[in-house]
């Protein structure tokens, strides 16, 4: 016999266990399978910044929805290390986009500008910057940096420390969690779901497709044309060494612990997770432009993974309309959103509507194939 729950979610990895802890709290009874570590796990990529100022160009609820996930984050923050024992290590100090040339700071400020003529009622700050005053801002910046921008809604937080609070917070809210499983749908009808997980299978009225990039073949099961590929990132991460600066900055920030990650590069290779010394080499180099005392300091580690990208780069949250009660969650910003997950998104699927979040369903890749 299936053991029944009132969802199953598929994936636990920082999206699926964002959007189960905000179920559980919703008074749901959740299951979790979590392929684990064999899956191609975009948590373990991720560079951990909460970041806002670069969301939404073109696309003001995007902007909105990534706004208020940072904002929620600080309750996230605490409700977890309540619940799990776990810092996070939440800090929104704002963050600083540097710019290494005239051409840059001109780009930026019209990305920035557009997003403020979007953003309506809810209003946008930012601040563009000249060299002297950025450097009393991010000291150790390089004499190649002319510049940058700076916004107060950004932050950044330990992407693993996150997967450990969720996880505790969840099973603590009474979530079961089931790793090392592989799921796949054995039976599939309107309002009702089984899912086998290894060797035992589940059954619920929903079942949420929160699997990354496995989300493509597991939506077609349940009628939803969830476009979404891999795309790789190489990170660098270097020794510890004395605090820097307090701030984080696009594409390098330092942990509380003293190290600095340094990465962002954007690969179309499929589902190859490895690393390339071109890459790692192109990454290096803006870092020493941006800081150069970073070429003194040892690289202890660096690796490749892969990220979950829409062709818009926009997350996607549906529900099925042949199958309701089956819901599709993926996003390039796990961390960013983990906050609008747990607390506004979660609330839509336990009641079995989303609302405010059309922009943002799978009808636009129709649209997107028949424009093409």
């Amino acid at each position: 016999m299936p053991r029944t729950c009132d969802a199953v979610v598929i994936g636990g990895g920082i999206v699926g266990c964002s959007v189960a802890f905000g179920l559980a709290r919703q008074g749901l009874f959740v299951t979790v399978l979590d392929e684990g570590d064999v899956a191609f796990r975009t948590s373990r990529g991720s560079f951990g910044l909460v970041w806002v100022q670069s969301k939404g160009p073109g696309v003001p609820e995007y902007h909105r929805w990534s706004r208020q996930s940072a904002d929620d984050w600080i309750e996230l923050a605490r409700e977890l290390k309540e619940l799990a024992g776990v810092d996070t290590g939440h800090r929104r100090p704002g963050g600083v986009v540097l710019c290494l040339s005239e051409a840059e700071m001109v780009a930026r400020r019209a990305h920035c500008e557009r997003i403020r003529r979007e953003a309506g009622d809810l209003g946008f700050d930012y601040e563009m910057l000249p060299r002297e005053d950025l450097a009393r801002l991010v000291p150790g910046i390089g004499p190649g940096v002319v510049g940058g921008c700076y916004t107060p809604y950004d932050g950044d937080a330990s992407p693993l420390a996150l997967m450990r609070a969720l996880n505790g917070a969840m099973q603590r809210v009474g979530v079961a969690y089931v790793p090392g499983v592989r799921a796949e749908f054995v039976h599939v009808a309107p309002g009702s779901f089984t899912v086998r997980g290894g060797a035992e299978t589940y059954s619920a009225p929903k079942v949420v497709i929160a699997a990354g990039v496995g989300n493509k073949a597991l939506g077609e099961k349940v009628g939803l044309n969830v476009e979404v590929r891999p795309q790789r990132g190489q990170i660098i991460v270097t020794e510890r060494v004395r605090p820097m600066w307090s701030l984080p900055t696009w594409l390098i920030r330092q942990t509380p612990e003293g190290g600095i990650i340094i990465g962002d590069s954007r690969e179309e290779v499929g589902f190859d997770e490895g690393t390339t010394h071109d890459v790692l080499q192109q990454i290096a180099r803006r870092a020493t432009l941006s800081f150069p005392f970073l070429a003194s300091v040892r690289v202890v580690r660096a690796w490749g993974a892969l990220r979950v990208m829409s062709p818009d780069g926009l997350p996607v949250y549906d529900q099925s309309t042949a199958f309701p009660g089956a819901f599709a969650v993926t996003c390039h910003s796990g961390v960013t959103l983990a906050a609008a997950h747990a607390y506004r998104l979660a609330p839509q699927i336990a009641e079995g509507t989303l609302h405010g979040l059309q922009r943002f369903d799978t009808r636009r890749f129709d649209v997107q194939a028949a424009a093409a």
